[in-house]
């Protein structure tokens, strides 16, 4: 017979022994019957989800290595596939989910996480090939559908093999007539390979040569590791001017081979009355990061002088970026968390566009916190042993926060082609 302890002890053990067969019996996998969980499939359940957050970038001509449009394409990265959703590496989202939502978010879901990892666990079934949902439908070359217009380099650059290549600058005229108001614009690196961004400027007419047009104030649109276009809400647009002319800042970094560069920005414009948009920037330029500090904080700030409507939200540093936040405060002191990016990626510097435009009162102020990892730890870092200023290069830094908004006193405009049109 038992003693009391030797019965506690039997029925704990039957009651571990019990659950275990439990879990492991809730992990079999059973023929899909009347009353059984069905097999997940690709056709079924894993194709809309990589319709929906993977093919944008996973197709022929775009930035991902591989396309993910059909299951024979998807079929041989499966483990891979695997590894990257459950260590969050893919796909690239950084933003917090704590604060704000995006309507560019292609972050997955815990219960889409699952049904994939299930998928692959299961040997990746195909399924009934009539369970696929319709192809989404891309147009070769450009995310924002065909464009109105498109302008390119007037001249091919050959980037060298090697060496430090200081900005470079190519004025391309618009010939505009009248003044075009620009929803969506997507810059088109020529030689994605060494081009680390193109940003577009306008110089307007009058305007004292190229270096009076590089201000931020007359940013138009561009492209960095892992940005995509600049659509900006509906009834909402840039303005370009008649007779303004394009400014391509491009930033190459050679790889070791010469390469030759042409890149293109494509433009849709507005079909009826909208709002102008405008790109602000909080922004330091001031800051001295010491050698072997992990954790340098760097902070900047910029002023609503009008009532505003914010739409959009970008940071941008270097190689030493380690995290970068947005906070609010209002004109009464209230204070609120619009976009914390707790481990910056220089790879995927994503335009993070409001799921709902922000109503901004005069007088509000948008802080904006960085910190910079310069120490060995740092993988990413070129020198751990240097003092780190701003500068252009990417083994530099830089600390910008972009702000994207619509002034509340301004009606819509509309511009004299619209009319025309109508």
């Amino acid at each position: 017979m038992l003693d009391i302890a030797g019965r506690r002890g039997y029925l704990a053990g039957m009651l571990t022994f019990l659950s275990a067969i439990l879990v492991s019996t809730a992990s079999l996998s059973f023929p899909a019957g009347e009353d059984s969980v069905p097999v997940v499939t690709y056709s079924r359940d894993i194709a809309p989800i990589l319709q929906q957050h993977c093919q944008g970038c996973h197709r022929p001509g775009e930035i991902a290595p591989m396309s993910l449009l059909t299951f024979d394409e998807v079929k041989p990265w499966a483990r891979a596939i695997r590894k990257a959703i459950k260590t969050g590496e893919m796909p690239p989202w950084k933003a917090d989910p704590q604060f704000g939502k995006f309507k560019n978010d292609v972050s997955l879901s815990k219960g889409e996480v699952a049904t994939i990892l299930s998928w692959i666990d299961g040997g990746a079934p195909e399924g009934d090939g009539k369970d696929l949902p319709k192809p989404r439908k891309f147009i070769k070359g450009w995310n924002i559908g065909v464009p109105d217009a498109v302008f390119s380099m007037q001249e091919e650059y050959e980037v060298p093999a090697k060496g430090t290549v200081p900005y470079k600058y190519f004025v391309v005229p618009t010939g505009f007539k009248e003044d075009r108001w620009v929803t969506a614009a997507e810059v088109r690196p020529g030689a994605k390979e060494v081009v680390h961004h193109v940003i577009i400027f306008i110089s307007e007419p009058g305007s004292k040569g190229v270096r009076s047009s590089i201000s931020f104030t007359n940013l138009l649109c561009g492209t960095a590791p892992g940005e995509g276009p600049d659509v900006f809400p509906p009834g909402s647009a840039k303005l370009i001017k008649a007779g303004s002319k394009l400014i391509f800042q491009c930033h190459y970094t050679p790889n070791g081979k010469k390469v030759r560069d042409r890149s293109r920005v494509g433009f849709k414009f507005a079909k009826g009355p909208v709002r102008k948009v405008y790109t602000r920037t909080a922004l330091n330029s001031w800051f001295r990061i010491p050698p072997r500090d992990g954790n340098h904080k760097v902070t900047s700030k910029y002023v609503f002088r009008q009532d505003s409507w914010l739409f959009s939200l970008m940071a941008h540093m270097h190689l030493r970026g380690k995290s970068f936040r947005y906070d609010l405060y209002l004109p009464g002191g209230e204070k609120r968390t619009l976009l914390n990016i707790p481990s910056w990626d220089f790879n995927w510097q994503t335009h993070y566009q409001l799921e709902k435009p922000i109503s901004i009162p005069a007088g509000s102020r948008v802080e904006c916190t960085a910190y910079f990892d310069n120490s060995a730890r740092n993988k990413a870092n070129p020198d751990p042993d240097r003092t780190v200023r701003w500068g252009d290069q990417t083994w530099e830094e830089m600390m910008i926060g972009y702000l994207n908004y619509v002034r509340q006193d301004e009606d819509p405009i509309n511009p004299p082609e619209i009319e025309a049109q109508k």
